[in-house]
């Protein structure tokens, strides 16, 4: 067994391009464009270990030199998409571990390559997730930008692993940002999860819900809980839920849901997927928030609360 960092690229949205496209167009596009990342993962010294329809798996001996590769990807990729018609441009979600995998038959195995997958899944669009194991394997004066998203639960594994953002946007400052050598342990596993509360806005309606009356809808249904009345929005267009601590969201829609955070001028952009709601921020449903006028609902949330009277 050999310790490596794996990394899974996945492209967004190639369902529109066959669409538009048609299947022979949208092949040889998707195509190009993964063998593109594995060209440019292969140039920061990574070993292409397959391509799987609209992603690549790849590996790498040193952290540093998977989160250059995959910082260039992002960067390079922002800007070429920026020229394509919307029904065509496909976004790179990015997860990677570090651990001990083995070789076999023009595969790898093992829980890094497992977590790396998933971790690219929760990514969402322009994003990279990576597990503290990765970020502490950086130099320390590296350069390299990250910010902590605590532990977090990972499908099919009984402990949760503690997950950081790279921060990749050469325009993005702020003061807490971190760097590896201040990376510490968090204590997760003896701290059971506390209750929580998120409040909803949008328009002159509010409303909130504990953890223990999650799931809850938001749509245009007048069954969904949290009811908004605008043509864009599905019936029951996003799902709430509360899990090992921590609120989910899921798009459950026709047209997408687009997430922001407070601290963030990065976008996840959700179809039929789902993203955890570490700060608050606010949701666009139906249409991006490039559309001034798409029903966009804020949300806050508490890990403890005093129950409202309704």
């Amino acid at each position: 067994m050999i310790e490596v960092t794996v990394v899974f690229a996945d492209l967004t949205g190639s369902t529109g391009v066959f669409e538009s496209l048609g299947n022979a167009k949208a092949t040889d596009a998707i195509t190009r464009l993964t063998h593109w990342i594995g060209g440019v993962c292969q140039k920061h010294r990574g070993d292409v270990v397959k391509y799987l329809g609209d992603g690549v798996l790849i590996v790498f001996d040193e952290s540093h030199d998977a989160v250059e590769a995959a910082t260039e990807l992002q960067q390079v990729h922002q800007e070429r998409i920026k020229k394509w018609p919307d029904p065509l441009k496909m976004r790179l979600q990015i997860g990677m571990a570090r651990g001990e995998i083995v070789r076999q038959d023009g595969d790898c195995y093992g829980d890094a390559v497992n977590v790396a997958s998933r971790l690219s899944d929760l990514s969402g669009p322009e994003q990279i997730l990576v597990t503290d194991t990765v970020i502490r394997q950086i130099p320390e004066h590296s350069g390299v930008r990250y910010r902590s998203m605590g532990a977090i639960p990972i499908r099919g594994r009984v402990e949760h692993c503690v997950v950081c953002r790279i921060e990749w946007q050469s325009e993005v400052l702020s003061e807490v940002f971190t760097v590896p050598a201040s990376l510490e342990p968090l204590p997760f596993e003896d701290r059971p999860p506390q209750p929580g509360c998120i409040q909803l806005f949008w328009l002159d309606m509010a409303a909130e819900f504990t953890s223990d009356k999650l799931p809850v809808f938001l749509g245009r249904d007048a069954s969904a809980q949290f009811v908004i009345l605008d043509r864009r929005v599905s019936r029951k267009h996003a799902r709430i839920e509360w899990r090992a601590g921590r609120f989910y969201l899921e798009d459950t829609s026709s047209y997408g849901t687009w997430v922001r955070f407070a601290d963030s001028v990065i976008t996840v952009a959700l179809r039929r997927q789902e993203c955890v709601l570490l700060q608050e921020g606010e949701m666009a449903l139906g249409a991006s928030f490039e559309d001034f006028s798409t029903p966009t609902v804020s949300f806050k949330f508490q890990t403890s609360f005093t129950p409202s009277v309704r």
